[in-house]
């Protein structure tokens, strides 16, 4: 069982959905509704660059399909299925299990199949890619472009845990155990939420995925849309964990901490009701948190309205 074959067998090779052609052919092959187009992302996690070494392998399995099931969701589609590849420097049953059942448990809370891949051998460290397919009429399609001045803005889930937590894990901060371990949870496990954002799909205008921080990826709507927004800060949703930190400190990360994988989108303001009761139904937090205007650029109104000034706006491979 030692071989790039028997490890598939082993640990990925599990019955597909009717329908769906699944492992075991050179391509999968599954229907997309009538009306609907399809929708894809992939991203690639990187030992060392995207999680430590001595991370929990369901968590990274978990993690490894929930930062593209995010994605989908910024688009508003339906999860249908997706893709694996895996480089590893070797093969380690243990790791192995551990990494196979925390990405099928999301793959299957989600309705997101795992019908195919690859596998090969690293010189190196571990490296992940996911692919993922969803649909979505494309009339609903939540698109960066889409928002319009007037439009609310509003978040989902809460902000900066994800960040905190990975500057403890790299030493950027004092030892803190009991902080580490009500933030890890939101860098490890994030919970997109998919299913909310199926329902914002013809209600909302624009969305897009947090995964570089608030106020950058913000950024990306406005810079497409051609219009400003305006945030209040008092409003934003905070992780709970995070009171009673450094202000200035707190302030980074829930504007431009990344590794959030929750929905920033916009509406119309007669939406206020119809989002609060999605949101409410899909048991997810939803906040409204600013404005689109029409003068360009990002403001984060602070205490006594005074404009807060972002030392940098988020994430960026290459910076």
């Amino acid at each position: 069982m030692n071989s790039e074959f028997g490890l598939i067998a082993r640990y990925f090779t599990r019955p597909a959905p009717a329908g769906f052609l699944g492992v075991g052919d050179d391509c999968a092959m599954f229907p997309v509704a009538p009306g609907h187009h399809l929708a894809t992302s992939t991203d690639l996690l990187i030992e060392g660059r995207h999680f430590f070494s001595d991370v929990d392998p369901a968590a990274l399995g978990h993690k490894s399909l929930a930062v593209n099931l995010s994605d989908l969701a910024a688009m508003g589609a339906q999860p249908l299925a997706c893709l694996l590849s895996l480089s590893l420097p070797q093969i380690d049953d243990d790791w192995l299990q551990g990494f196979a059942d925390g990405f099928y448990a999301l793959a299957e809370a989600s309705g997101c199949p795992l019908i195919g891949g690859d596998t090969t051998r690293s010189s190196g460290g571990i490296v992940i890619s996911v692919t993922v397919m969803g649909q979505v009429r494309p009339e609903h399609a939540l698109r960066r472009g889409a928002a319009r001045v007037g439009d609310d803005i509003w978040v989902t889930g809460t902000l900066g845990a994800a960040d905190i937590a990975l500057r403890l894990l790299q030493d950027r901060l004092p030892p803190n155990p009991s902080l580490l371990a009500a933030t890890r949870p939101a860098l490890e496990r994030p919970s997109p939420p998919w299913r909310l954002a199926q329902q914002l799909a013809g209600v909302a205008h624009a969305a897009l995925d947090i995964s570089d921080g608030l106020a950058q990826d913000l950024g990306h709507i406005l810079l497409a849309s051609d219009c400003g927004a305006e945030l209040v800060y008092n409003a934003l949703p905070i992780a709970e964990a995070l009171h009673g930190l450094d202000d200035a400190l707190l302030q980074d990360a829930v504007l431009s901490g990344g590794d959030v994988y929750q929905l920033c989108f916009t509406a119309a303001a007669d939406a206020r009701s119809r989002i609060e009761a999605l949101a409410h139904d899909a048991s997810v937090l939803a906040t409204r948190v600013g404005a689109i205007v029409a003068q360009p650029g990002l403001r984060v109104m602070g205490p006594d309205s005074a404009i807060i000034m972002l030392d940098h706006a988020g994430f960026d491979h290459f910076s």
